[in-house]
């Protein structure tokens, strides 16, 4: 689906009035006929010399005009506008480790490409599409060339991990992480340059210090939606004394600044994306949870969209907004032979936002959760797969192991997020 989506309103209308005429006249009168003809009657007396008899034809009458009715002083009023609304998908970690890249390689030797990760996103991509702005979470530097590869713990990958995340659907990408200065400065400069060659927007990193003052916009079906990124920390880089701007870090003072700043822009609702947290930790920290109750008791923050932690967390609901703790992986290789068992999992958590009072809410939220197969790293739409009769026993014990874990971690705070049948409605 499309970045940016705009749709104007109709212009004034006007409304005319035909006025009737008068179209016959009935000669009924002084003996004529209704052609204005001499109309036959008794023979009066004559004398016996001729007389010339002069008739009279009255002129066709001109029809009176008809004045329009008087103009009403009480004029119904236009329909209202219907109420403006739209969707946000979010999802976890795009995380690609060498496994993952050497898969894609093979993949795009059979189509002629450097990498190919479009199979490992196809079974999602209409999940993605769905939505009105699709975000994803960028978690490497990416490389422009193909040069200059690394892996674990230092990323630079492959630059077509962008194409595949246009292709699969997404809208925009957050990536402030603790990998964001793997690559140096200049990793930064190549990485939002091939994001802007994708054509995916994106927060959380930025090339001058004009770049990171400006706040980031996004026309989703005529609302304008302002979108942060921050990271906790850089994996022990630091930012280089000059360049402050390279990577935005968490603070919450600056956070709220900056949310008010794309306020003043014009957005009509902020989604903050934050990469925090502890890894492979379910439930959300004291520090998440302090941080999320702080920027969302705010006016200007609206959504809180969380990564890191590599597991899913809740999904949690204070007030009147929302905030999704961590979305787990999306696409890594990550999986109970390293790491937790939940890292295979992911989620994609899509919320509706409709305009209510004169602000933008979160009406609701809607789940499907994803698990990252081993081998292919395809990212499977689990409840889409478990409905599949085809799905063989081995893979379908696997995902209602997912589906359960999922479950209970985006509810174990109580929200009520509504896991999706196969796809979103």
């Amino acid at each position: 689906m499309p970045a940016s989506r705009s749709q104007m309103p109709g212009g004034p209308w006007l409304a005319k009035v035909a006025v009737g005429t008068l179209t016959a006249f009935c000669l009924a009168v002084a003996g004529f006929a209704a052609d204005g003809s001499v109309a036959a009657s008794p023979q009066p007396t004559v004398s016996a010399e001729p007389v010339t008899l002069a008739v009279a034809v009255p002129p066709s009458p001109v029809p009176t005009p008809v004045p329009p009715p008087p103009a009403s002083s009480t004029a119904a009023p236009p329909p209202p506008a219907p109420p403006r609304a739209f969707t946000i998908a979010v999802t976890g970690d795009i995380l690609t480790h060498s496994p993952v890249v050497r898969v894609a390689q093979a993949s795009g030797a059979t189509v002629g490409l450097p990498y190919d990760y479009r199979p490992m996103f196809a079974d999602v991509a209409p999940l993605l599409s769905a939505a009105d702005l699709a975000v994803c979470h960028l978690e490497t530097p990416l490389s422009p060339d193909g040069q200059g590869l690394s892996y674990f713990p230092v990323f630079t990958v492959p630059r077509e991990i962008a194409d595949a995340v246009a292709w699969a659907g997404y809208d925009a990408c957050s990536t402030a992480s603790n990998h964001s200065v793997d690559g140096g400065a200049a990793g930064v400069t190549d990485t939002l340059d091939v994001l802007d060659a994708a054509g995916i927007p994106h927060a959380g990193m930025a090339r001058s210090p004009d770049e990171g003052a400006t706040p980031r916009l996004l026309d989703v079906n005529g609302v304008t939606v302002g979108h942060l990124s921050y990271t906790y920390g850089l994996n022990g880089f630091s930012l280089p004394a000059d360049k402050p701007w390279l990577v935005d870090l968490i603070d919450a003072d600056r956070i709220l600044a900056e949310a008010r700043a794309a306020r003043a822009a014009g957005a009509e609702f902020v989604l903050v994306s934050v990469h925090w947290g502890e890894q492979y930790l379910t439930a959300p920290t004291e520090q998440q949870s302090a941080l999320a109750h702080q920027l969302l008791a705010a006016p200007e923050v609206d959504l809180i969209a969380g990564h890191h932690a590599h597991v899913v967390q809740p999904v949690e609901r204070i007030g009147d907004k929302w905030v999704a703790y961590g979305l787990g992986n999306f696409l890594s290789n990550q999986s109970g032979r390293c790491c937790a068992a939940g890292t295979q999992d992911g989620v994609i958590v899509r919320f509706t936002v409709a305009e209510r009072d004169g602000r933008f809410v979160v009406a609701g939220a809607r789940y499907e959760p994803t698990w990252v197969e081993p081998g292919t790293y395809r990212i499977v739409p689990v409840l889409a797969a478990l409905a599949d009769p085809a799905t063989p026993p081995g893979l379908r014990a696997a995902l209602e192991a997912s589906r359960a874990r999922t479950a209970d971690a985006i509810g174990m705070l109580g929200a009520p997020a509504t896991p999706a049948v196969a796809q979103f409605p």
